[in-house]
């Protein structure tokens, strides 16, 4: 007669549903704990056949866009597949999560989108697992966006350094993932990380409100895919915050599935108290507390989406080439001023400028020395 302890970790080697001795709600959860704890002695998740550049976004906040970032990119490199987490956002939850410094004056995305550095220069080691790399985000990522303002192909920085990082690190040192953590909103920081994925992962929250406004995120997805990047596509959906006590959460749910099928995760992320805990303690939800149902979801959910990218072709896309420069505009001759200078010269609208909503006639002089 074998002992509890080593029925449970024959369960967890074989991988199969837990028999009546672990029934009760201590031993399951202990058993999910268990087999979070010790994901390095079970099969690892299987490795896309490229590198998938994730964009994480949705421009409504409080969806799960952050908190699904960090537990997937934590519960891949906890299963062997190298990550790299881009945060994205200014207020930068996202290193706070991954208990990585972002005070200012720290090496940050910000200095790679605005300053000189690298990506490689800004990128910085994690506790949860060594597997996992995250690039901070400070408060002066605030103000990236006004400086970009003026910057000739400002919606390509974040692609440019993506790209040249990849490219110096060795083979085998190359993330199989890399997530961006994006901004609740629209912006050129969004825009960047758009033009720079492949691939677009929007968190849904089962509430009728998370559905107002994801038109417009997937009219600029189109828009960005049209002018901007042809590679980019919705991958993947997820339900997050889902309260199976209420109807409201089953009838978004039908309602996401029915209209986008398959892109939908058949894992769905219910609401629990541990996932809102762990950021308090620089922790994602698998390292505070592996046993609780939060936890284990996005395991499931990080397996469902190795496992969709191991079925991707063996490519590498190719690079986008550095958008040709605007037509010029000729100077038109003005009669001789009488009581004031000339009407400024009206450039031709920029695609970035469409998909921001930016004036389409806004003056040739830009910038923030412009009079």
């Amino acid at each position: 007669m074998t002992d509890p302890g080593e029925r449970l970790r024959n369960s967890l080697a074989a991988d199969l549903p837990v028999g009546p001795d672990f029934d009760s709600p201590i031993a399951m959860e202990a058993m999910r704990a268990t087999r979070v704890l010790h994901a390095a002695d079970q099969d690892p998740f299987p490795a896309p056949g490229r590198i998938r550049v994730v964009t994480v976004a949705n421009q409504k906040g409080g969806v799960g866009k952050t908190t699904s970032t960090v537990n997937l990119g934590v519960a891949l490199a906890m299963y062997g597949l190298r990550t790299l987490v881009i945060d994205l956002d200014p207020q930068g939850n996202a290193s706070t999560a991954l208990g990585v410094e972002h005070t200012v004056g720290t090496p940050s995305i910000y200095d790679a989108l605005v300053g000189d550095n690298t990506l490689a220069e800004v990128t910085h080691p994690t506790t949860a697992s060594p597997n996992l790399f995250c690039v901070p985000a400070t408060i002066d990522l605030a103000g990236a966006e006004i400086e970009l303002v003026s910057v000739v192909a400002r919606e390509h920085r974040l692609r440019r350094s993506i790209e040249t990082y990849l490219h110096e690190l060795p083979a085998e040192e190359r993330p199989h993932y890399v997530l961006i953590d994006c901004p609740p909103s629209l912006g050129l920081l969004t825009l960047n990380a758009l033009v720079a994925g492949d691939e677009v992962l929007i968190p849904i929250q089962c509430e009728y409100y998370a559905l107002e406004g994801l038109g417009q995120l997937l009219s600029n997805i189109d828009l960005v895919r049209a002018h901007l990047n042809p590679g980019i596509s919705v991958s993947t959906i997820l339900l997050t915050m889902y309260d199976g006590r209420t109807k409201l959460a089953d009838q978004v749910a039908d309602e996401v599935r029915n209209h986008f099928g398959d892109l939908v995760l058949t894992a769905v992320i219910p609401r629990n108290v541990r996932v809102s805990e762990a950021p308090g303690y620089g922790q994602s939800v698998l390292t505070y507390d592996p046993g609780s149902r939060g936890s284990t979801s996005y395991v499931e959910a990080a397996r469902e989406f190795a496992r969709r990218g191991a079925a991707l072709p063996a490519s590498t896309p190719q690079p986008i080439s550095q958008p040709p420069p605007p037509p010029p505009v000729a100077t038109p001759v003005y009669p001789p001023p009488v009581g004031g200078p000339p009407p400024p010269v009206a450039g031709p609208p920029s695609v970035a400028a469409l998909v921001l909503g930016e004036p389409a006639t806004a003056p040739a002089q830009r910038g923030r020395h412009a009079t």
